[in-house]
């Protein structure tokens, strides 16, 4: 029986219990967040800075929903909507919704973005950040593709933005083993990616942690901090800006775009075990 609770603060769960059993990283140690939702960026800005529509605005990493305070619309379900605090930063009018469904012992997350500017389009990032318990640095764990990879690319981090080189492929026997320096260089991220899931697989005990389905999404981010209680697995539409980025947020790679009135959905869903 799969069991969850989230909170108003940035819609975002606390808790996420198999038959009992906590699976989310409780944010006592290292890391005090479980699963922020990243929106209207996924990542930093250069200089922590864009442009839209010739004018500069300013956020911080990762956007601004995860720190805001949500409406919650029914059970599991949230809302936040565009005011005047969000406009300082972001200068379109949107609905974000966020939903948490269970089916069995399958988690269920579901975003909606709507424009709601009737003579605007609306460019905007989102992405998941969800943390589940898992002690990585026992080198015990591994991340496991369920399709044979063989033009998957990893991005270099460099100061927090997307270098102009790749960073090495840690790819072995189509996993990626987790090891006590594997985020010594921050997130690993990924994207041309043939999978449409993975699995966070111990080997010492032969079984399965979880199953990850991020179907739609063209990256996937893992991180953690050294020494860590747990490992986060990160579906995103966008990344962070490259270090040479223009700064046009229109010209972000992979950026979101809504026609007015218009509206984007998206899910993925977890499978524990």
């Amino acid at each position: 029986m799969l069991e969850i609770q989230a909170k108003k603060q940035g819609a975002e769960l606390t808790s996420i219990k198999l038959n009992g059993i906590e699976k989310l990283h409780q944010g006592e140690s290292h890391w005090n967040r479980h699963a922020p939702i990243l929106f209207p960026i996924v990542g930093q800005l250069k200089n922590s800075k864009t442009i839209i529509d010739n004018k500069t605005y300013e956020m911080s990493q990762h956007g601004f929903a995860r720190d805001m305070v949500f409406e919650e619309i029914e059970p599991n379900t949230f809302l936040l909507k565009a005011s005047e605090e969000t406009l300082i930063k972001f200068p379109f009018k949107f609905e974000l919704y966020v939903q948490y469904t269970i089916k069995d012992n399958e988690l269920i997350t579901t975003y909606k973005v709507i424009n709601k500017d009737i003579d605007k389009t609306m460019y905007f990032g989102l992405g998941g950040h969800p943390a589940f318990i898992c002690d990585y640095s026992s080198g015990d764990y591994q991340i496991q593709f369920n399709e044979k990879e063989t033009d998957i690319e990893f991005m270099q981090l460099e100061n927090g933005l997307i270098s102009n080189e790749n960073a090495p492929n840690i790819l072995k026997e189509n996993a990626i083993d987790l090891l006590s320096d594997t985020f010594e260089n921050d997130a690993i991220i990924m994207k041309n990616i043939k999978s449409n899931k993975v699995i966070l697989y111990n080997k010492r005990q032969n079984k399965k942690l979880l199953e990850f389905d991020f179907t739609g999404f063209p990256y996937l981010a893992l991180w953690s901090k050294k020494g860590a209680p747990f490992v986060c697995i990160e579906p995103w539409h966008n990344t962070t800006d490259k270090i040479d980025s223009n700064g046009k947020f229109e010209e972000k790679e992979n950026i979101l775009k809504l026609e007015p009135e218009q509206k984007f959905e998206c899910s993925y869903k977890v499978k524990f075990y």
